[in-house]
């Protein structure tokens, strides 16, 4: 409906306006504007009616600068530019109706933006080159009304106190402010600048006076010694109190101050004396005095020496009503000054512990003759021990804290001193090894007694293994297990036996081949024998050839080794020298068995030395009875398959080879010769005998010596 009157609305205002000529606002040039609530001000007077009431709509005209002044106005009114700060809509917070180009106010309840992006210098101020170095946005020190005074907040600053506070960018230090660095927040701090929270000495420039002057700070006050040093001459940055006074520079009497008024004076309790405080004390500290000037004491001794202000009598102290000056003085309290001469008891008549001091529950067990030790000038120490009037034995003295008692160094002993010592000296002493518990060398070191001397042997400190305590040398034995040297350190026929002259000549140590058992026998290692071994085993140096040994040549290694002598490993014939019979007579060798054949030749006739068989027998010198050795026991005999014939092999066989036989002696056959056995009928060629038959050969052949 709203359309519909609005096209109707314009149609009418068309049909008006070419009615009148085409102009419709021309009749109402007159019109008074104000009455519209509307008042037009500035360029408005000067547009013409239609720029905002577009097609003749009155009713409904924006009033506002942003219903014409928008982006999406039907009025073809100039818009915020795309470079306008971010705000609100309300145009007039900020321009007015006359320009827009002159702003002559903004209201930041209607920016929309942070500080910072207006006021960059490119839109609006911002800040200087003189401003303060901060990270902070501007509303965290100033506000929209004014850019001061500003509520500054510290909390962003990176910049040191004096980079603004330096009298230019923000305020500084006073005129009256002390003399010190521009360390600003060692003493303030961001809340307040006054008062000083805190005053830090390190920077402070000037002197303490220049502040501690009664006015700029607390200065010296009524009662202040007179002075004029410094006030950290006595005074710390810490604290007024307590003051570490130096007294170099002070000039008159200490009681000028130490009077009870200036300073500390004397208490009520000090001892009655002079005002001469330094005779007894120093400036370094009041007490405790570090030496009393009786001469400035005015009471007697008692008034002092009472046992509550200064040392009294002892418990022990001799019953006397006298004043302490009649046996002391005041450098000290012994010696004392008393007069013996007119004493004429013992000792013991007045030191009994009642009249005056007697023993002391540690003086040694004695009897009561105290002059026997003690003289009348001084008590201690004893100018002399009279042996004879000590009860107790020597150690209930000799502790080491009555008296001397064994030193460090000396020999770990359960024995009484006496033992070894006499009442006269300690030194000779008269030792008992008896009841000596420690190891020798814990003594006889060199030091506490005598030690090695230095030709002693190289071996460890257990003499006990060597020697004996009823005599020092010689020792008693030797046990090799303590000496470190070598053999020959000793054993080089000065400090002890060395090798003879007969020694076989050797560079090789004496336990190569002896013990520390003793010297034989010895076990000799030929390892390192680089010599024939008869250069050593010639019957002088060394063992050589026994008069049972066989003839031979010397060298040794050909039948010996150097492990053991005998049995020998081989025997090398070659060094043989005498005969095989010499050796092979069944008692130095092996000599020809019982059933050996009967031979006066020398072995060697028949046998070599590599092996006994076998033999290469040389029948020459033989000349019968081959049985004897052909016997089939001692040397081959008779075949099964032989003749049957006597044993005289002689005489059908030679000595130079057994077989084929060299004659047949029939004389040796043993009963009929069986001829038929060896003289075959049909032998190739023999046509005499064919087709006989087989006789016996002695029918025609009347004698076997000859066939005819």
């Amino acid at each position: 409906m709203g359309s519909m009157r609005w096209f109707l609305r314009s149609m009418l205002l068309l049909a008006l306006s070419l009615s009148l000529g085409g102009n419709v606002f021309a009749a109402v040039a007159d019109f008074n504007h104000n009455t519209t609530g509307f008042p037009l001000d500035g360029p408005h007077q000067n547009i013409g009616c239609e720029s905002c009431h577009v097609a003749g709509q009155f009713k409904g005209t924006p009033r506002h600068c942003i219903g014409c002044h928008g982006m999406n106005s039907m009025v073809s009114a100039s818009a915020k530019p795309t470079t306008h700060i971010n705000s609100s809509d309300k145009c007039l917070s900020c321009h007015t109706g006359n320009t827009w180009d002159v702003v002559l106010r903004v209201n930041h309840a209607d920016v929309r933006g942070s500080c910072e992006s207006c006021h960059n210098n490119a839109v609006a101020v911002g800040k200087p080159s003189v401003h303060i170095q901060s990270s902070s946005n501007c509303g965290s020190c100033h506000n929209t009304a004014a850019w001061a005074s500003a509520h500054f907040d510290h909390s962003g600053i990176t910049e040191p106190c004096a980079a603004c506070h330096n009298g230019t960018r923000a305020v500084g230090k006073s005129p009256s402010h002390i003399n010190s660095s521009a360390t600003c927040d060692s003493c303030h701090n961001t809340s307040g600048w006054v008062p000083a929270l805190r005053v830090d000495h390190t920077q402070v420039i000037g002197t303490c006076s220049s502040c501690h002057n009664g006015v700029a700070a607390t200065g010296k006050s009524p009662s202040h010694i007179q002075t004029t040093a410094q006030c950290d001459t006595c005074h710390s940055t810490t604290a007024w109190s307590p003051t570490s006074f130096d007294h170099a520079a002070a000039t008159g009497a200490c009681f000028s101050c130490h009077n009870g008024v200036s300073a500390t004076g004397k208490n009520p309790t000090h001892v009655s004396t002079n005002n001469n405080c330094e005779s007894c004390h120093n400036t370094s500290m009041w007490r405790p005095a570090v030496r009393v000037d009786h001469s400035a004491v005015l009471g007697s001794c008692s008034s002092c020496h009472n046992g509550s202000i200064a040392t009294g009598k002892s418990a022990t102290h001799i019953q006397t009503t006298a004043q302490c000056d009649t046996c002391h003085t005041t450098a000290a309290w012994v010696p004392a000054n008393f007069s013996h001469a007119n004493v004429t008891g013992s000792c013991f008549s007045c030191h009994n512990g009642t009249t005056a001091t007697g023993k002391t529950p540690t003086h040694i067990t004695s009897t009561n003759s105290c002059e026997a030790c003690h003289n009348s000038v001084v008590w201690t120490p004893a100018t002399r021990v009279d042996h004879s009037a000590v009860l107790g034995n020597c150690s209930s003295c000799h502790n080491g804290s009555i008296a001397m008692g064994k030193s460090g160094t000396h020999l770990v002993t359960n024995g009484e001193c006496d033992t070894c010592h006499l009442t006269s000296a300690w030194t000779p002493a008269n030792f008992n090894h008896a009841n000596v518990t420690g190891a020798c060398f814990s003594c006889h070191n060199g030091t506490t007694a005598t030690g090695k001397t230095p030709t002693h042997i190289n071996s460890s400190n257990s003499c006990e293994l060597c020697h004996n305590s009823v005599v020092w040398t010689p020792a008693v034995r030797v046990d090799h297990t303590a000496v470190n040297g070598t053999c020959e350190s000793c054993h080089n026929g000065s400090t002890a036996m060395g090798k003879s002259p007969t020694h076989i000549a050797t560079t090789a140590s004496c336990d190569q081949c002896h013990t520390t058992t003793a010297w034989t026998p010895a076990h000799f290692d030929h390892s390192g024998v680089t010599g024939a071994c008869f250069s050593c085993h010639n019957g002088t140096t060394a063992t050589g050839k026994t008069p049972t040994h066989i003839s031979s040549t010397n060298t040794c290694d050909a039948c010996h080794s150097s492990l053991t002598w005998s049995p020998a490993i081989r025997v090398d014939h070659t060094q043989v020298t005498g005969t095989c019979g010499s050796c092979h007579n069944g008692t130095t060798a092996t000599g020809k068995t019982s059933n050996h054949v009967v031979t006066t030749a020398d072995c060697g006739s028949c046998h070599s030395t590599t092996a006994w068989t076998p033999a290469s027998f040389s029948h020459t010198g033989i000349t019968s009875n081959c049985i004897s050795c052909h016997n089939g026991t001692t040397a081959t005999g008779k075949s099964p398959t032989h003749l049957s014939t006597s044993n005289v092999c002689e005489a059908c066989h030679r000595t130079t080879t057994w077989s084929p036989v060299t004659r047949v002696d029939h004389n040796q056959f043993v009963g009929t010769p069986p001829c038929a056995g060896c003289h075959l009928r049909d032998k190739p060629g023999d046509t005499r005998h064919r087709n006989m038959p087989p006789p016996d050969c002695n029918q025609c052949h009347r004698s076997y010596r000859s066939w005819d």
